[in-house]
Formats: structure tokens, sequence, C-alpha cells
């Protein structure tokens, strides 16, 4: 199996313009690299979420599952850089990353969506908060890649297709979901702290999947050439470790004092220069 057909391409040898091989085997030291700090990060990580689970608390479970979906991904990266290429363990953990990474986009949206709910649609989202609904959400979201990546054994061609627009699809939504919120920040009830580490959230998604996710989307549809895979691969790779940072932004107390001193900041640099403008009128009176 191909893969997201970039991680093919990026694994093996790939030749350029003039048609020089490029030796790419510090991509697997990257990989491995990657590999350590994520195998010891994400399950500590994990286990740190499910100590936030609580009673009609949704959002840990859907970035549970974002991280577990990067676990995933982590252990395929394992049997890549390990097995032989067009073994039939090589392509079996082709597919199972397809499956994670897929799947790690899926719960981004709906770690942003529900976070956007939280803001801008309080009492639909009070009414739709039992553990079914999200646990349906999950199903759904796990069995969907599954279908997606097995569609590459069908045809190809439509298995490009299809994946394309698997990863162009959160684009808009993660946008209108960050803007939407910004619009109804200001007639929420919630409080301020929890205010400040929503917005956080959802810029961080959007950042995530905007500087890592889209270069593989332009490589995806055939923007790039095939020299710009290797780059592509890399910046996939490293996208279960930025979303570990989604855990620092749950939780209280840290990133709270670091958005409010921001705040405050800016604040004071207002206040200071008021105040400079006052003296300057003063004076000149």
């Amino acid at each position: 199996m191909e893969g997201f057909n970039f991680t093919n391409a990026s694994h093996n040898n790939i030749s350029d313009p003039d048609g020089i091989k490029i030796n790419l085997s510090r991509m697997d030291v990257v990989a491995c690299i990657i590999i350590s700090i994520g195998l010891c990060l994400t399950p500590v990580a994990i286990y740190a979420v499910c100590s936030l689970v609580r009673k009609n608390h949704v959002a840990p479970i859907y970035v549970i599952n974002l991280l577990i979906s990067d676990l995933i991904q982590f252990c395929c990266l394992i049997v890549v850089v390990a097995e032989e290429e067009k073994s039939m363990t090589y392509e079996i953990g082709f597919y199972l990353y397809d499956v994670g990474l897929m799947a790690s986009v899926g719960f981004m949206v709906c770690v942003a969506l529900e976070r956007y709910l939280v803001i801008a649609r309080p009492l639909w989202y009070s009414f739709k908060r039992a553990i079914k609904t999200p646990a349906v959400v999950c199903v759904v979201v796990w069995v969907l890649p599954v279908f997606i990546s097995s569609t590459f054994w069908i045809n190809e061609n439509v298995y490009d297709i299809i994946c394309a627009t698997y990863l162009l699809l959160p684009l808009p939504l993660l946008i209108f979901f960050l803007g939407g919120s910004s619009r109804a920040l200001s007639a929420s009830r919630v409080s301020s702290d929890e205010k400040r580490r929503i917005v956080g959230i959802l810029v961080l998604v959007l950042l995530i999947y905007t500087l890592l996710f889209m270069p593989t989307v332009i490589w995806q549809l055939g923007v790039s050439n095939d020299s710009s895979a290797d780059l592509s691969f890399l910046f996939v790779q490293l996208s279960p470790l930025a979303d570990l940072f989604l855990y620092v932004f749950m939780r209280k107390g840290t990133i709270d004092k670091l958005l409010a001193s921001v705040c405050c900041c800016r604040m004071d640099s207002n206040v200071s220069s008021r105040m400079d403008s006052n003296n300057i009128c003063s004076s000149s009176v």
C-alpha cells in the first residue's frame, strides 16, 4: 500500500528533475527521534487527560482519542522504518498509519467543534453533552478512516480523490469555528479564564492543521512536485507531537497565567501610551 502516496514517496529514494537520487536516510533518523519522544510523552499525556474526565465532560474524550490516534502513528512509524519495503508488514504498517492520521484530523475537528459549541451554542451543547453522543461520534471518526483507507485496494484514483477531499474539509470548518467563537465571546457567560483556554485551543488546532497538514494537502493535490514529499512527510510526522500541547491548553493554571500576562501587558502598554499622550498635551498647554 502506498499510504497517503506522500508517505511512501517520502520514505523511498526520490529523484530530482536532473535524475540525481537523493538519499533520505536522514529521514529515518528524524523519524526515530520523533518516535522516541512521542512514545515517551503520549502515554503520559493520555493518562493526564484521563484524569480530567468528569461526568458530562466531553472535551477530554475527543482529546484522548486524538492522542490514541497519535500513538498508533508512532507505532506504525516503527514498522515503516524497520521493515523492508513492499513486505506485508510494511504494507499493513502504512495502512494503519493512514487510519491513525486521518482519525487524528477528524478528532481535531471534533475538539474544535466542541469548544465552539461551548461558547456559541451553550444551550444546545448542554442538551447534547451526554456521554452517548461523543461515543457515537468517536465510533464514526474511527470507522470512516478505515473505510477510506480500504478504498485504496479497490481503486487508487478514487482513493486519492477521497483523501484529498477528506484532508481539505477541516480547513473551512476550523476557520468557521474560530471566527464564530470570537464573535460570540462577548455574549458568552463562560468565565474569562475558560474563554482564553477555548480560544487558545481553537487557535492551536488551526495552526497545527495549517502548518503541518496543509503541505501534505498541497502535495496530495499535485500542486507541488515529488521533491517536496520528504518535507511534507516530515511535517506530518511532527503533528502528533504538536497535539500534545492541547493538554497544556486544557489545564488550568500555567496557560491561564501566561495568557493573562499577555493581556495585562497589552493593557499596560495602552495605559502608558494614553498617559504619555496626556502628558504631552498638558505640557503643550
